[in-house]
C-alpha cells in the first residue's frame, strides 16, 4: 500500500469515529442550515440540470435537496454503481425516490441495468454536489475509498465542460489538510453550516 493510500485509510478510520460522536439532533440541525446555505449560492439557484448524492445517516442529509429540485422544476440525476463503474442517472420524481431500492450500504439507487437516461448522454449537468469524509477549505477532498467520483470526474470532463462542484459536509469534517493523489479532482466550494 502506498504511503497516500495508508494515511487516506487511517484518516477514514479517524472520521468514521469523529462522526459516530455526532447526535442525529445535531446532524439535523447542521443539514438544514447547509440546505438554506446551498440554496442561496449563485452556482444552486442557475443549476438546472444538479446530480447528488443519496445520503447515509452518515452524512449531511440531502433529502431536502432531491425535494427543492423537484419542486423547483430541475432535472435530477443521482448515482447508480455497478463494480467499481459509476453513473449518474435521471430520477423523474419523488414518488421514483421512494421506490428506489436499497444497496448493501443502506443507500438507496437505481437499478444499474435499469435503462435510465443518462447525464453523459444528456449534455452534462450543471452541478455537481458530492459526498465525502474529510475536506479542507480549498476544495480537497477524500472519498469513501472506492474511486467512484475521482473516476466518474476525470471521465467526465474529457467529454464535458467543468460543471460547479460543491461539496457538502458537516463542520467536523473541515480539517486543515487532506492526503491526495493526482486522480483526486478538486471541488470549487466546500459547504458547511458555519
Amino acid at each position: 500500500m502506498s504511503a497516500v493510500k495508508s494515511v487516506k485509510s487511517d484518516l477514514r478510520k479517524q472520521m468514521k469515529l469523529v462522526l459516530g460522536q455526532l447526535s442525529s439532533e445535531e446532524k439535523d440541525r447542521q443539514s438544514k442550515k447547509l440546505f438554506e446555505k446551498l440554496c442561496a449560492t449563485p452556482q444552486f439557484q442557475q443549476s438546472k440540470k444538479v446530480s447528488l448524492f443519496l445520503s447515509t445517516p452518515q452524512e449531511i442529509n440531502t433529502l431536502p435537496i432531491v425535494k427543492y429540485l423537484f419542486e423547483t422544476k430541475r432535472e435530477v440525476f443521482v448515482p447508480t454503481y455497478k463494480g467499481l463503474k459509476m453513473e449518474m442517472v435521471k430520477l423523474l420524481s419523488m414518488e421514483e425516490y421512494e421506490n428506489l431500492p436499497v444497496t448493501k450500504w443502506n443507500i438507496k439507487q437505481p437499478n444499474f441495468d435499469e435503462t435510465k437516461e443518462s447525464a453523459l448522454e444528456r449534455g452534462g449537468l450543471d452541478l455537481i454536489i458530492l459526498p465525502g469524509v474529510a475536506f479542507t477549505i480549498d476544495g480537497k477532498r477524500l472519498g469513501h475509498g472506492m474511486g467512484y467520483y475521482d473516476s466518474f470526474l476525470n471521465a467526465y470532463l474529457r467529454q464535458h465542460r467543468k460543471p460547479h462542484l460543491i461539496a457538502v459536509a458537516f463542520n467536523e469534517q473541515i480539517l486543515d489538510d487532506v492526503p491526495t493523489d493526482e486522480n483526486d479532482v478538486l471541488v470549487d466550494l466546500v459547504l458547511t453550516e458555519k
